[in-house]
Order: C-alpha cells, then structure tokens, then sequence
C-alpha cells in the first residue's frame, strides 16, 4: 500500500518510514534552529542504528544527571515540585531551607537541563514555577522589610506566598483565572478572601508577560491560547454524550486511584530498598542516569518507541491530542486526504498510527506504559513538575474513548435529523481535566483546559467529568501532593477522613501532653536552667505560682536564655558583672494567653484551630490552671490513631 507522506514525494512506500517519513521529520534550516537539540542531534546522525540509539539515549542522560549533580550539590531541597513543601509552609511550618535563595538558583538550572531532555524522561514545570515564585516572593519581603526598616510580619510573609504560588500555574498555560483557583485548591486549608485580588494581579500580570515574550519571539502574532484548537462552536456536542462524559469521569477516577496508590507505594519502596536508598544518599546521578536509560531506550523511536509517538515533544503530544478531526476516519482515507494549510501542517496526529496497529492499540499502548513510566519518573531526585505528563495521560484517556465513541456512533448519537459526529478532541478535553483534576483533588482544571485551549464549549461536559473523578478519587486516596508529603513524613497535619460519630467524641484530654514543663512566676535562676535543660520548647508557660498552677502568660526562650546570662551562677560566663537578685516576673516580659483550649474540646475543633491560625504549640487549662499542651506531635498522631483507625 502506498501512501502520500506529508512533507515527502508522492508514491512513498509505507515501509520507508517509522513513523513518519525522514524528508518530513527533516525541517527547514531556520525550522531546525527551534526544535529542540536531542530531536536535531537523532537526525543528524544519519541512518546508523548504534549512533541513533546512543544520541536518543545518551543526551537525557547528561542532562538528567548534570540536573541532579548539579541541583543536590547547591542544596539539597531543590529536587522534586516543590509543592508539598510549599502547601506545608503555608500550614505555618516553617520551613527556611526551602525558600533560601541558594535554591532559586539551583532549582532553575537543574530545571532547565530537565526540561531540555524532553518528553524522554515526561517530566513538567509547573510545581518548580510554582517553588520558583515562592522563593522570589520571599525573597522581595525580605528585602522590603530590610528597606523599609520595618517589622517582619508573618502574615505578610503569607499573603505574598499566596499570591506567588498563583503565578505559577497561571504562567505555565496562560491561564491567570484557573492559576488562582488552582492554587487555592491544591495548596491551601483555608483562605483569606483580602488575598483574593493580589493572587489575580500577580497571576494575570505573570501570564501576561509570559505569552507576550511569544509574540516579542515571533512565534505568534498576537496573545493567544497556549494550545490552540479548532473545535467546533455550532454544535460541540450532542446532549446524549454527556453520558459517555461521564463515563469518562468515572474511569479517570479509578485509573487516578490506581494511580496515586502505585506512586506513594513506589516512592516509599525506593526509600526503604536497601540498593536504591543507598544510591539516593551518596550516589544520587547514578541512579537519575539508570532511571533515565530505561525510560529512553522504551521509548526509542525504532524500538517501542514506535507505538507511543515518542518523537513528538510535551506541547506536541496536546496539540495532536486536541486535533479536531477523528483519527479513525483519516487512517482509511491517508491516502486522499491532505492536512488542510494552518491545521496540523506537520502531520502530528501521524505520530500515533503505525502500519502494524491500529490508532486504539497505540493509544492503548501508550496509556500501559506511561502509567508506569510515570510513576517510575517521580522518584528522580532532580527539579521537575508532574502535573503536566499527567494532563497528556488524560488527555490520553479522553482521546481513547473519543474515537471509540466515534468509531461506534460515525454519524452521531441521534438517528434522525442532521448528523452530527462526534468529536473526540472534546473527550480529550475532558480526560485531561478529569484526570489531573482527580489526581490532584482539583475542580479547577475544568476551566483550566478551557482558557490553555480558548474553546468553552465543552465546559459543562468536561466540569461532569471531572466532578465524577473527583467524587471516586477523593474518597479513595489523598492527592498527589498529599501522597508526597506522607512519604516525606513532613510537617504536616492530615485531614480527618474518617465520618463516623465516634471521631467527634475524641477530645483534647485523650491525646494531650500532660508532662507541661512551666515556670513559677517568682522563680529564680536555678527553676529558669531547669526548665531549659528540660525541654528545648520556643515559649514556656508562667504559673502563679509552684502550689497554684493558674496560667498567667508565656516567656520565651530567648528571653529566659538572656535571664541566665545576666545573674550570677557557677555555670555563667565568667568574667561579667552579674546580679545575684531577680525573679522571673522582674526580669522577664511575660507575654499574655490569648488563646488556650479546654479538655473537652474536641478533636474537629483543634484542628480547625490549628489549620486556620496556623498554630505551633497551645495549652490546655481547666478553670484557669495548666493542665496539658497540644503541639502538632499530638494532634497529628490523634488523627492517625484515633480519627483513622486502620
């Protein structure tokens, strides 16, 4: 069989190609300067099967392992998204190393060689944009603050996290609106509404600018979607397709259960087997560059590679996903149909059919491996973002079922009147918010997809379906990023899922710490250095006195630290003139209780407390006297053991 080849003569044998035939993969000369290196260094080598494979192979690697060398030699918080520490500093952990200038510049060079390897390794930049604009957001309060000679305010410091973490997502797709819910969404427990309005000027000014660098580079005439689609407007969809809408909700949420359940059980086996957490502490390149092999040599375009468009980049793979024609239809008709001028000019939708299967085995085919090579991926310890190969595997997904409608239905839903076909660019749509929104615990993804690809009229079909995803996921597994920060044990306080009555029966007195080291308000030096040696606590509590244990205030460590080193004792520096008066109450300020919890408070009420004013440490009083603290330690372990019950 013979077939015309876009970009080659006609009368091309089949055979003659992979996928697409050289002459139309080769580009122009200025063409070739903007496709990426790895793709230009895997043609230039000629038709040597060796070399093809090495180029294809070897340029991930040295990117992948110079990212990791690199970055973990800077700091070693720069790996990863991000995004779980971020979503954890936000609870009021503090987390210094994480937002350290030094991991800026870490965390943008170990990027750029990451997204430089290409769709090989399917990795995103959304979670480290995201990392990046929390660093420079804390960075430029700090620098105010030093300015302006003014107090650090903590709550500033979070309004300015909130809006950075904004400017992330919406600078990735263009998409200042979705950026701001998604952010909320996915990062933050509670939210301000005063914040509401700086999260969408930092998020529409960074959209802004990063799609008119487009236009400044020539790549497009003006402000546009980030991924332009040609859906139809007249009629995007039949009324009895919201059924199969729904259906793809359905099967996005248990392919997202399955997902985020292999993932978190992968990463905490890498970490526990004996081979891999030795080489992620002293040799952390050689296992990037292990990982990384296996993933190119899948992929190698020859080999299996052939079965998974492996060739076309991450922007490729949506912009082929999103095409408006039915691929079912073209396959038979290759022959005599040529891509019209502006639509999919270089064949894209090519990339995904091979002469020995069909357009579903590949599609097929490629869902099976990436599912795995996905997972296998979110353990490299180098700067990258999972949210997007994510939304290509949704997009997958919806594009799978789309031309299986397609083919079952070719002239629509309805039997009588027009015909209207049905497009499987709009299941697309769908499947790549249904899934990333189930993975992530995310409605917004639904407007997501609408302004990256400027088409709203699937937009109630596609909220069905991620709603459906969403209502399975959330009721199975934590999200993504909840998953991670299980894995990584930070700080961080879980939500109670458990609905039964008995859990807002738990209360304050069952879990709290009753061992409260607190200091008597006439105490001297020798109470003062006991307490220290004690405990190593940010603030102790003042009592009355030793017989009555009434709670007056809190001091702090600083503060009883410049207590022992003003009064004489055969422990303080010698050499000083010290005093050899002085009471706790005389020498120290003690700052007032404006908050403390009842032993009977219950566990629902604690930790709305905590998540909503961000605490560290509260006491517990009963008719004023000290009787216990609660710290995240217990809280946490309260949720684990008496909320959830395994």
């Amino acid at each position: 069989m013979e077939r015309p080849v876009p970009g080659g003569l006609p009368g091309e044998k089949e055979e003659e190609r992979v996928l697409v035939s050289e002459k139309s993969w080769r580009p122009c000369p200025k063409a070739r300067r903007r496709l990426q290196a790895h793709r230009w260094l895997y043609q230039e080598v000629g038709d040597i099967l060796v070399l093809k494979y090495l180029s294809w192979t070897m340029y991930p690697m040295a990117l992948a392992a110079f990212s990791t060398g690199f970055s973990q030699s800077i700091t070693p918080y720069s790996g990863g998204s991000g995004i779980p520490e971020l979503k954890t500093i936000l609870t009021g952990v503090v987390l210094e190393d994480y937002l350290a200038i030094q991991n800026f510049g870490a965390k943008v060079v170990g990027l750029t060689c990451t997204l430089a390897s290409g769709s090989t390794v399917f990795l995103g930049k959304v979670g480290p944009f995201v990392h990046l604009s929390a660093m420079a957001a804390a960075y430029l309060g700090k620098m105010r603050t030093s300015v302006t000679r003014e107090y650090e305010n903590k709550f500033k410091q979070n309004e300015m996290l909130v809006a950075a973490q904004a400017v992330g997502v919406a600078t990735v797709f263009g998409a200042p609106i979705s950026g701001v819910l998604f952010s909320i969404e996915v990062m933050a427990s509670h939210f301000a509404v005063r914040d509401y309005w700086r999260g969408f000027f930092a998020a529409t000014c960074g959209a802004f600018v990063f799609r008119l660098l487009a236009v400044f580079n020539s790549e497009q005439d003006t402000i546009a979607a980030v991924f332009k689609s040609d859906l139809k407007i007249d009629f995007p969809f039949d009324l009895l397709e919201t059924f199969f809408f729904a259906i793809l909700g359905a099967v996005c949420g248990l392919v997202g259960c399955a997902y985020l359940f292999c993932q978190r059980w992968l990463l905490a086996a890498v970490k526990e087997n004996r081979l891999t957490a030795k080489l992620l502490a002293t040799d952390k390149p050689v296992y990037t560059v292990l990982v990384v092999l296996l993933l190119a040599s899948i992929t190698f375009p020859p080999g299996l590679g052939q079965l998974m468009a492996s060739r076309l980049t991450m922007k490729e793979y949506l912009t082929s996903l999103f095409d408006n024609r039915t691929w079912g239809v073209l396959v038979p008709n290759a022959s005599s149909v040529a891509d019209p001028p502006g639509v999919d000019p270089r064949g894209l939708w090519q990339e995904w059919y091979h002469p020995s299967a069909t357009i579903f085995g590949t599609l097929a085919f490629f869902l099976l491996m990436k599912f795995w090579m996905l997972i296998l991926a979110t353990t490299l310890p180098l700067p990258a973002g999972y949210f997007m190969p994510i939304f290509i595997y949704g997009a997958t997904i919806g594009r799978l079922l789309g031309e299986t409608v397609a083919l079952l239905f070719p002239q629509g839903l309805r039997s009588e009147g027009d015909p209207h076909p049905v497009i499987p660019s709009g299941y697309a749509l769908a499947g790549a918010a249904a899934f990333s929104g189930s993975v992530t615990h995310a409605i917004s993804t639904a407007l997501l997809v609408c302004e990256a690809t400027g088409h709203l009229g699937h937009v109630l079909p596609v909220v069905l379906a991620v709603l459906v995803a969403n209502a399975i996921t959330q009721k199975h597994q934590p999200s993504f990023y909840d998953g991670t920060i299980i894995v990584k044990k930070l700080p961080y306080l879980p939500r109670i899922r458990s609905r039964h009555m008995a859990s807002y029966q738990v209360v304050v007195e069952e879990f709290m710490e009753r061992r409260v080291v607190a200091l008597a308000k006439g105490g001297g030096f020798e109470e003062v250095l006991v307490a220290l040696d004690a405990s190593v606590n940010a603030e102790y509590p003042v009592v009355e006195s030793a017989g009555s244990p009434m709670l007056v205030g809190t001091v702090s460590r600083a503060q009883l630290v410049a207590f022992l080193q003003s009064h004489k004792h055969p422990q303080a520096p010698s050499g000083e003139k010290l005093t050899t008066m002085g009471t706790l109450g005389d020498n120290c300020a003690i700052e007032p209780i404006m908050l403390q919890l009842s032993p009977w408070t219950s566990l629902h009420q604690a930790h709305h407390l905590f998540e909503l004013l961000k605490l560290q440490r509260i006491f517990v009083t009963r008719f004023g006297e000290l009787v216990g603290a609660v710290s995240r330690v217990e809280l946490r372990r309260a949720i684990e053991e008496l909320a959830n019950p395994k």
